[in-house]
């Protein structure tokens, strides 16, 4: 048995050392002297005392050194604070709180919001056992069955959000982790539908006591941004007003701006160009609700992507592809042309695809490596006749023949290939990867899309030849490019860079990002707050996106506020404490010591 399954505090016994010293005093004390006096022999022999029990004798010279060896060791024990297992019975008084963090909450009325009035009335309903529910995009649990000091401070912490959230959901976690006779406490302006009704006839279904609490002022002028969509460097957002009255706003985007009238209920859409490197489009005069008041635009600080085609034989379906994409600014060249001085310092990609051997020139591969350099990309197409030496390392396969009728295992999970349906191509160009990933494989090991990351850029192999394959004619074929085009460039498109708040940022990896309340480091993060978040350099926006959450004012609840906090008696197995006990056997053998001493004549 271990000490532990007798002893809260084993290390107490510890205290035992202290019967060394006491034990040594005594073995080293000198022996008595004995004297012989015959004027007292006569009446020893007359008793017969003499040598009658000589054990009993050396037990009574040494009671005072038992007793405080006693003494000792139950002082040790009582350290130690033993116990024996015992039902233990307590009054259990259980709130669940459930506070609503979702953007509803920071309509503003009278000076405070909604959410600074619930949290201070979520203050008043703590018992000595709370827990704490937050309704926002995740329904999270801060706090579980703590202690009134611990809810105060759980609740001082809190923060509303910037996003929608299902209070239904919260109120389902909150009866979950409730126990019997448990009383939740709803604390929410009740805003967005009345799905939740369903979770709160749940939880009284269980037996809990459940407390509505409605906090709902302001918003009766609510008019918000409700949608956001890109066209090429075009922005595109819609207005609702969600008030009872007629309304006018202006909506603005850096330099340019226009206004729209809207009745009660009246949805208007407003296109603005987006500049360089993004910004805010705002409502002016803002309400009441000023969360929807602003959408966040995320865009890179030069939106077209200069590309540059090297093509002996002009591929008119390539050049499609890349003519639909409206950041695009495309420059062919047919070797041994000369390369057209890129825009800027280099062209953002250079796509190799059907060129000659006897054609190419080191000029011409030399603005590919730019390009790399610059922090862009080259993609090659694969071809029947390839200057495989003139492409060198840039080329990510090494190429053995051509072969026909493959079969192609399934894609590996890409943003390339997301979604994508890639048919076997007629025939194509068998051959082992060099460097890189391969994305698209026939069964037999033959890359037929692959990337490489190289010198700052990055590298696409395309095995498709274009006069064998079918690719070319489906829908999804400009889809590739114009994913490709913008991977290769190392630019996000603009619908890839603004998300809607609630939604999780793109990060591969353990990553810190800069956030609308500072930086964080995660693998994975919900863009909770409306506002710009940077990960790995890349600028990310996150808007308040949704009209069941911007439409703010809720009907009257019938709220519960009447019923106390309830209680409940709970039987548990727990240590009962001998500690006492062994106190009261320390004084005893103390007092024993003292009997002793004066019987002996020393006191």
């Amino acid at each position: 048995m271990a000490l532990s399954d007798v002893f809260l505090s084993p290390l107490g016994l510890a205290a035992l050392v202290a019967a060394l010293p006491v034990i040594v005093l005594y073995l080293i004390r000198p022996d008595p002297r004995r004297l012989r006096l015959p004027t007292t022999r006569f009446l020893i022999d007359a008793e017969g005392t003499s040598s009658s029990r000589p054990l009993f004798e050396r037990l009574k010279r040494n009671v005072i050194l038992l007793l405080q060896l006693l003494a000792i060791l139950l002082f040790a024990v009582a350290l130690a604070a033993p116990y024996v297992p015992a039902t233990q019975s307590e009054t259990v008084e259980e709130t669940v709180v459930v506070v609503d963090a979702t953007a509803s909450m920071t309509v503003e009325s009278g000076g405070a919001t909604r959410f600074e009035r619930a949290v201070d009335a979520a203050g008043g309903v703590v018992t000595s056992t709370t827990s704490v529910v937050v309704a926002d995009a995740g329904a999270s649990v801060p706090l579980r069955a703590g202690t009134a000091a611990d809810a105060a401070g759980t609740l001082g912490r809190l923060r509303p959000t910037g996003a929608p959230g299902s209070l239904r959901t919260a109120i389902t976690r909150a009866t979950s982790l409730a126990g019997e006779n448990a009383r939740v406490v709803v604390l929410s302006d009740f805003a967005g539908g009345s799905d939740w009704r369903g979770a709160v006839q749940a939880a009284e279904a269980r037996g809990l006591t459940v407390d509505l609490r409605q906090f709902d002022g302001g918003g009766a002028d609510n008019v918000g941004i409700v949608d956001r969509r890109f066209a090429g460097a075009e922005v595109t957002v819609s207005v609702q007003n969600f008030g009872r009255e007629a309304a006018t706003r202006q909506v603005s985007l850096g330099g340019e701006s226009e206004r729209v009238a809207l009745a009660p209920g009246d949805v208007r859409s407003v296109t603005l160009p987006v500049p360089p490197d993004g910004g805010e489009v705002r409502l002016s005069p803002r309400d009441s609700f000023r969360t929807d008041d602003v959408a966040y635009v995320a865009a890179p600080a030069d939106a077209t992507v200069d590309v540059l085609v090297v093509s002996n034989d002009r591929n008119r379906y390539l050049e499609t592809a890349l003519s639909v994409i409206d950041p695009v600014e495309t420059t062919v060249v047919a070797p041994p042309e000369p390369v057209p001085a890129p825009p800027e310092d280099a062209y953002d990609v250079v796509l190799y695809t059907g060129v000659d051997e006897g054609e190419i020139r080191e000029e011409h591969v030399a603005a590919g490596r730019a390009a790399l350099s610059a922090g862009g990309g080259v993609g090659i197409q694969a071809g029947e006749s390839m200057p495989v030496g003139a492409y060198g390392d840039l080329l990510l396969v090494d190429p053995a023949a051509v072969a026909s009728n493959p079969t192609l295992g399934s894609p590996a999970e890409s943003e390339l290939t997301r979604d994508l349906s890639f048919p076997p191509p007629e025939r194509y160009v068998r051959g082992q990867l060099r460097s890189g990933r391969a994305l698209v494989s026939t069964t037999g090991g033959t890359p037929i899309v692959a990337t490489d990351a190289r010198n700052g850029g990055r590298i696409l192999y395309y095995g498709y030849v274009e006069s064998a394959s079918t690719f070319k004619y489906d829908f999804e074929y400009p889809i590739f490019w114009k994913r490709s085009v913008f991977a290769l460039a190392g630019r996000e498109s603009l619908p890839r860079l603004n998300l809607a708040t609630g939604d999780r940022l793109p990060i591969d990896g353990e990553a810190t990002v800069r956030t609308p309340r500072g930086e964080v480091t995660a693998a994975s993060l919900t863009a909770s707050e409306p506002g710009f978040y940077t990960v790995d350099g890349v600028r990310y926006s996150a808007s308040l996106l949704s009209p069941a959450e911007s439409d703010v004012a809720a009907p009257d609840v019938e709220e519960s506020t009447d019923g106390g906090a309830t209680t409940r008696r709970e039987q548990r197995r727990g240590p009962e404490p001998l500690t006492e006990f062994v106190a009261l056997g320390v004084i005893a053998a103390a007092l024993g010591e003292l009997l002793a001493l004066r019987r002996r004549g020393d006191l």
